[in-house]
C-alpha cells in the first residue's frame, strides 16, 4: 500500500511538502535469546541526525540492535524494510515493539511540517499529527536527544555503518545453511539447518501463498487452494454419508450471545476480534467475528429443534474464522484468518454422539493419511488440553521431523450437555411427557487449511514442494527436450505436437496434466521451477523418445526414472503416481515411528526430547503433574543445550494426546514425573 493510502487509512491529512523537514525510519532487531521472542525497535529521526547503534542500545535498554531482515520487518509490519513508516503503526504493536524517537521530532513546533517517506512514496504531515498518532498507539515511545549520545569510547555508526555490519554478521550466521548449488529461482537454505526460513521460502516460491498487508493474514494461491478443494470434495462425499448437510451462519456474533457460555468464551477471549465501529458512529453492541461457531448457531438449534423427531439434526460449513492473539504469525499454521469446516451436530443419546465422534475423527485421519500421505496419532487430549466447554476432545496429531515437534491435525469435540442446557436445546422425553426434558447431546469438530502447512514441512526438501500426487493441482508436466539450434523444423514440430498429444492423453485418463512449450527457458530452467512447485512427476519428450516412442517420466520427491512407452502412458503414469503417494506416507511413517520414542524414568525425558522426538511416557493424569512436565522440560534440567526455532512456540513438552492404541502398563507403573501410580501412557512434546 503507498504511503499516502496508509496515511489516508489511519485519517492523518497530509499536507504540502513545499518546506517538510526529512525524516527517517529504521528497524532494528537487538541481540536476542533464542528461545525469547524479539521485540524490534523502530527508530523514527529527521534524517540529518545521526543514529548510532550504541545510542539505541542504550536508550532502548538492548544489546546489540542490527538492521532487521526483511522477514522480521514483514512479520512485525506487514511490509518490507524498504516500506516500512510509522503509517505501519497499528494498536496491536503495543507491547510487541518499542519506538525510539528523535528529540528534535518530540520537540518540534506544532506547526513545522516533516516528511515520511518510503522507496515508492512520500508524504507530509505537522509535526504534531505525528506525535498524537505516535502517542495513540500505545507503543512505547523512548525520547532521544541523539546529539547527545556520542560515546567516546568508540567512534559512532549510523544507519549504513550499521546495515554493512549486519551484513556481515548475516552472512556469517546464516553461511552454514546457505545451499552452495542454489538458483535464483530456487530455495536459498537448506531444510536442516535453518527450518524457519527454508519453509517461508517454499511456501511463497512455490506459489503456495503470498503475504498480505495485514499482519497475519495471507494469500492463498491456485497451487494451495487446490489442495484445499481436494479435500472438501472427500470430506463432503464422506460426511454426507452419514446424514452431515452443509450451510452458512453470518461470521458475526453479538457480545452478549458470545458471553452467554461462559467456559467457552473464556477459553478464546484473547482471540476474539471486535467490530466497534461502523463509518464515523460507534456501534451500540459491540459485535465479534466468529472465533468458532457454537454460540453463533446453537440459539437456532433451540428454535429447529422441538421434538426428538428432530434429532439428530447435523450441520458443517465450510468456513473462515478469526482468531487475533499470537506472537507469531505462520503461514498455514497460525494465522489471524483461517479457512476450515465445521460441523456441530445435535443428537438424543449420548452414546449416538460419542460414536460420531469417533467416525469423524477416523475421517480426519483419512485426510491426513489418504489425501497428504502424512501419518497421525489418534488420541484423546487431556483435560487441561481439551476444548474449553466440551467433555471431551479426540485429536489427530502429527510430526514435523525436521524440527522433532508434535502439530495438532483435527480435533473432534464430544460437547456432552454443555452447550444445549445452555441454549435450551431440549425436546420432550420419547418415554413420556411425565418424564424430564432431555437436553440434547451435542458434538463439534473442524479441520483448517493447517492441513496444508503440515504437508509442506513433512515433504517438502531443499528443491521446494513435495505434492502428494492426490492433492497435487497438477500431476504432471509434459517437457519436450532435446531441441537445440541444430534441431530441424521438421523434428521441432513432431516433438512438440507429440508433447501436445501427451499432453491430451493424459487429461483423458484423468490426470491433472499440463504442457510447458516456452521456448524462451532451457528444459533445465522449467526443470527447477517445476521441481520448486512441487509437481509429482515431470514427463521429458525428445528425439530419442520420438524415435523410440516413448517417455521418461522423472518423479519429484525421489528423482527415480521411468522409461514408459507412448502405448502404455494411459496406464503407467497413473500406476507411478499411485506408487508414489504410497512410498512419500510409508518414508514419513517410518521418520515418525524412529522418533516417537517410550520413556519411562524422567532421567531420560529431556535428552530425548532434545533429541527431536515426541515422547510415549506413563503418566498418572494429574494436571499438575502435566504441568508440572511441561515447565521442567522447558527448563532443560539436563544441562543439555537445544536448538531453538524462534518461531516456535512452546519450548516446554507440552501434553499431545493420550493415543488410543497403548503400550502395556506394567503393575507397579509410577509416573514419568511423580510418584502417582500411571493410569495411562501420554505423548507428549514441543508443539506448534
Amino acid at each position: 500500500m503507498a504511503l499516502e493510502q496508509s496515511l489516508a487509512a489511519l485519517s492523518l491529512a497530509t499536507v504540502a511538502a513545499e518546506s517538510a523537514t526529512a525524516t527517517k525510519t529504521l528497524v532494528f532487531k537487538p541481540k536476542t535469546a533464542k528461545t525469547a521472542t524479539p521485540i524490534p525497535i523502530l527508530v523514527f529521526a529527521l534524517h540529518s541526525t545521526q543514529t548510532p547503534a550504541p545510542a539505541i542500545a542504550k536508550a532502548a535498554g538492548v544489546k546489540e540492535p542490527r538492521l532487521a531482515t526483511d522477514e522480521l520487518v514483514q512479520q512485525f509490519f506487514s511490509t518490507s524494510a524498504k516500506e516500512v513508516s510509522i503509517a505501519s503503526l497499528n494498536k496491536s504493536l503495543a507491547g510487541k515493539i518499542k519506538i525510539v524517537i528523535d528529540e528534535l521530532i518530540v520537540n518540534a513546533k506544532d506547526e513545522e511540517v516533516l516528511e515520511l517517506s518510503t522507496e515508492s512514496s512520500k508524504a507530509a504531515l505537522p509535526a504534531k499529527t505525528i506525535n498524537e498518532f505516535l502517542i495513540s498507539t500505545g507503543i512505547e515511545l523512548i525520547p532521544v536527544d541523539f546529539s547527545s549520545q556520542q560515546l567516546a569510547s568508540a567512534p559512532t555508526k549510523d544507519a549504513k555503518d550499521v546495515k554493512k555490519d549486519t551484513k556481515k554478521d548475516t552472512k556469517s550466521s546464516k553461511n552454514d545453511a546457505k545451499l552452495e548449488d542454489a538458483k535464483l529461482i530456487g530455495i536459498t537454505v537448506d531444510k536442516a539447518k535453518d527450518f524457519s526460513s527454508w519453509y517461508s521460502q517454499v511456501v511463497v516460491k512455490g506459489e503456495m501463498l503470498d503475504y498480505y498487508d495485514v499482519s497475519g493474514c495471507y494469500i492463498l494461491r491456485p497451487n494451495s487452494y487446490a489442495v484445499w478443494e481436494e479435500i472438501q470434495d472427500w470430506f463432503n462425499a464422506r460426511i454426507k454419508k452419514m446424514g452431515v448437510q452443509n450451510s452458512y451462519f453470518p461470521m458475526f456474533v453479538s457480545a452478549r450471545v458470545l458471553e452467554k457460555e461462559k467456559d467457552h468464551i473464556e477459553g478464546f477471549a484473547p482471540e476474539v476480534a471486535w467490530v466497534t465501529r461502523a463509518g464515523s458512529s460507534e456501534l451500540d453492541e459491540h459485535i465479534a467475528i466468529r472465533p468458532t461457531s457454537e454460540t453463533v448457531m446453537y440459539p437456532y438449534y433451540s428454535k429447529w429443534i422441538r421434538s426428538h423427531r428432530d434429532l439428530p439434526l447435523k450441520l458443517n460449513q465450510w468456513n473462515s474464522v478469526v482468531r487475533w492473539e499470537f506472537k507469531h504469525p505462520q503461514p498455514f499454521l497460525r494465522t489471524r484468518e483461517f479457512l476450515w469446516q465445521e460441523g456441530h451436530t445435535a443428537h438424543l443419546t449420548k452414546q449416538e454422539a460419542a460414536t460420531e465422534v469417533d467416525q469423524i475423527l477416523e475421517l480426519y485421519a483419512g485426510v491426513y493419511e489418504e489425501l497428504l500421505a502424512v501419518p497421525v496419532v489418534k488420541g484423546r487430549k487431556t483435560e487441561n488440553e481439551k476444548f474449553a466447554g466440551g467433555d471431551y476432545t479426540t485429536t489427530v496429531e502429527g510430526f514435523i521431523g525436521a524440527t522433532g515437534r508434535g502439530i495438532q491435525g483435527a480435533t473432534s469435540h464430544h460437547l456432552g450437555q454443555n452447550f444445549s442446557k445452555m441454549f435450551n436445546i431440549s425436546v420432550e422425553n420419547p418415554e413420556g411427557a411425565d418424564k424430564p426434558r432431555v437436553f440434547a447431546y451435542q458434538n463439534s469438530w473442524g479441520l483448517s487449511t493447517r492441513v496444508i502447512g503440515v504437508m509442506v514441512m513433512t515433504h517438502s526438501d531443499n528443491k521446494g514442494l513435495v505434492l502428494p500426487p492426490r492433492v497435487a493441482q497438477t500431476q504432471a508436466v509434459v517437457i519436450p527436450v532435446g531441441l537445440t539450434s541444430k534441431t530441424t523444423d521438421e523434428v521441432r514440430k513432431a516433438i512438440n505436437e507429440g508433447a501436445e498429444s501427451i499432453e491430451k492423453r493424459l487429461k483423458d485418463a484423468d490426470v491433472r496434466a499440463i504442457g510447458d512449450y516456452r521456448d524462451i527457458y532451457t528444459p533445465g530452467w522449467k526443470f527447477a521451477e517445476w521441481e520448486l512447485k512441487g509437481v509429482p512427476l515431470r514427463i521429458e519428450f525428445g528425439p530419442k523418445d520420438l524415435t523410440s516412442e516413448q517417455v521418461t517420466v522423472v518423479r519429484r520427491d525421489n528423482s527415480a526414472k521411468y522409461t514408459v512407452k507412448l502405448a502404455e502412458l494411459e496406464k503407467r503414469i497413473p500406476e507411478i503416481l499411485v506408487q508414489m503417494q504410497k512410498e512419500l506416507l510409508e518414508n514419513a511413517r517410518k521418520d515418525f515411528d524412529e522418533h516417537r520414542v517410550i520413556v519411562d524414568e524422567w532421567k531420560d525425558f529431556v535428552p530425548a526430547l532434545n533429541a527431536k522426538n515426541v515422547i510415549l511416557s506413563p503418566w498418572c493424569g494429574v494436571a499438575e503433574c502435566e504441568d508440572d512436565i511441561k515447565d521442567s522440560s522447558a527448563t532443560k534440567d539436563d544441562g543439555e543445550e537445544e536448538e531453538v526455532d524462534e518461531k516456535a512456540p512452546s519450548m516446554g513438552a507440552k501434553s499431545l494426546c493420550i493415543p488410543n492404541e497403548q503400550p502395556p502398563l506394567k503393575a507397579d507403573q509410577k509416573c514419568v514425573r511423580c510418584d502417582r501410580k500411571a493410569i495411562t501412557y501420554c505423548m507428549f512434546g514441543r508443539s506448534y
